[in-house]
């Protein structure tokens, strides 16, 4: 596991996690230091160099890109083949800018994918930090972004993920999606935030008179996460937090979890929404948003559609005769530039939200989801980091018709000193959970079964479908272990049923009827 902070990179071993760690000590220069903090930056939260890009490039090394004391900064890092080859440091020689791959300012985040040696990062671009966009470098393809200071593209996004979703068996149709928040361009007095998915296709070129050198193909429409009222008034969580994709065995349709919050003066809480990809293509195949003049409403467009159909990859199932996107039509690329938003918004797996807490003194920050083989079925469990420093352990079962049934199976405090929860990953494989905030990194179990208590029964009310009563405690469930010695049912969580023969002390005892 690699890990960034201000001014190190870390190596961790994840088969002997307190062994000791490779380190690359990577500071910004004394002088570039002195620079940053003569232009007004704080020495120590802003004038560092804070490693905000890890990707791996092959077998052998890592690109990384760090803030460098607001002048950002990239290199390879040789990690050698094995853990066991116990090599890391840095390539000096191989330094270049790191301008459209990592923004100058450590509060703000990067989000990045490395695909086929090309670097796609959204980031803001400039020192001031008023220029955002989605960049392509590196690579063989023309460097590309989204049209500049064009707020109807990007109105100052905070981005929060980017993940290559194939859309057919055809290369050509591939598409990079981008997840982020931004503010609406409709009440510049009070700004609102809306929530966003946008793509762009990986073999755009560009335009070839008009969106030179700028994304030909970029859309994007609202996610909305909402609670439906009785009276037909939703109640809108807009400000997306982070998001988790779930790969299915269909690598063309995995299942998007998101997490959002609300902080308006009348309603506070946080939400965790499904997406499916079925529901997003279809807001992207469906009309465009259209506004003539700044007093108009939006409406979909209904004019004449230009061929190819904007937003469509050169070369693919549709336009297997276009090879590059310099070789639409004009209409085609004017088009795009004036009309980058779809009008129908994506809404979640039955319309509404999976978990909702609202009246309570914190919010969710982070999720990373789990698929778990029980008894009784497979289950999703959610783990959800919070901004007071704990991961909540969900799960949500189907009671009936679309009814659902939230259970927080427990919450626990993973740093000493809280501090709002930054990242999470999941390692199935090591059956653990990491967790980092802005002071430290640590890992706890992804099940404790001990802690349920010593009984069949309590076991079998703790509803884990990590869990299950093994004849003697409360342990790990496994699929392939005898099915007469295990006692679960996280289902209906009923001990009455799964304890017969087994006493409060986990011994057997006679039933008389």
């Amino acid at each position: 596991m690699y890990v960034g902070s201000k001014d190190y990179i870390l190596s961790l071993d994840l088969h002997d996690i307190n062994r000791e760690p490779l380190i690359i000590h990577w500071p910004a220069s004394q002088q570039r230091i002195d620079e940053c903090v003569l232009s007004g930056k704080n020495n120590n939260g802003e004038c560092g160099n804070f490693i905000r890009l890890i990707q791996p490039w092959n077998r052998t090394h890592l690109y990384v890109c760090g803030t460098g004391a607001y002048n950002p900064v990239c290199t390879f890092v040789n990690r050698g083949r094995k853990a066991q080859d116990y090599i890391f440091y840095l390539e000096p020689e191989k330094l270049e800018s790191g301008k459209g791959k990592c923004s100058y300012d450590p509060k703000v985040d990067t989000v990045s994918a490395l695909i086929n040696e090309e670097l796609y990062a959204g980031v803001y671009i400039d020192f001031m930090g008023t220029d955002a966009a989605i960049f392509r470098t590196m690579g063989k393809q023309t460097a590309m972004r989204t049209d500049q200071y064009n707020s109807r593209w990007l109105n100052d996004p905070a981005f929060v993920h980017a993940k290559l979703i194939p859309d057919s068996a055809e290369k050509n149709d591939d598409k990079l999606y981008f997840f982020f928040r931004e503010k609406s361009t409709d009440s510049p007095q009070s700004p609102v935030v809306y929530s966003r998915i946008g793509r762009i296709c990986l073999n755009d070129d560009g335009g070839h008179c008009c969106l030179v050198n700028k994304w030909s193909t970029f859309l994007k429409a609202r996610l909305i996460c909402s609670v439906p009222g009785p009276d037909g008034i939703e109640t809108h969580f807009d400000e997306l937090q982070d998001v988790f994709i779930q790969q299915t065995q269909d690598v063309k349709n995995p299942i998007i979890y998101a997490v959002f919050a609300a902080s308006g003066s009348v309603f506070k809480g946080s939400a965790v929404c499904v997406y499916s990809m079925a529901d997003i293509r279809m807001v992207f195949n469906g009309p465009f948003a259209h506004k003539e003049g700044p007093n108009y409403q939006w409406m979909p467009y209904t004019g004449k559609m230009p061929y190819p159909r904007p937003g469509t990859c050169p070369g693919g199932t549709f336009t297997p005769s276009m090879k590059s996107t310099k070789d639409y039509p004009d209409e085609v690329i004017n088009f795009m530039r004036t009309h980058p938003m779809m009008y129908n918004g994506v809404y979640p797996i039955h319309r509404q939200p999976l978990v909702v807490r609202t009246n309570v003194k914190y919010k969710f920050t982070t999720i990373a989801v789990d698929q778990v083989d029980a008894a009784d079925g497979r289950y999703e469990v959610l783990f959800l980091g919070t901004d007071r420093g704990t991961v909540q352990k969900v799960i949500v079962l189907p009671k009936d018709d679309l009814e659902t049934e939230e259970l927080m199976l427990e919450e626990v405090e993973v740093f000493k000193v809280p501090a709002p929860i930054k990242t999470m990953t999941i390692s199935s494989k090591r059956q653990q959970l990491y967790v980092s905030s802005a002071i430290g990194l640590t890992h706890l179990a992804l099940h404790r079964c001990d802690v349920y208590g010593e009984a069949c029964a309590d076991c079998c009310l703790a509803r884990d479908p990590y869990c299950a009563w093994d004849g003697k405690s409360c342990s790990r469930y496994s699929a392939s272990s005898k099915r007469r010695s295990r006692r679960q049912d996280v289902r209906h969580g009923n001990p009455i049923r799964q304890c017969r023969g087994y006493n409060s002390n986990g011994g057997c005892h006679i039933l008389s009827l």
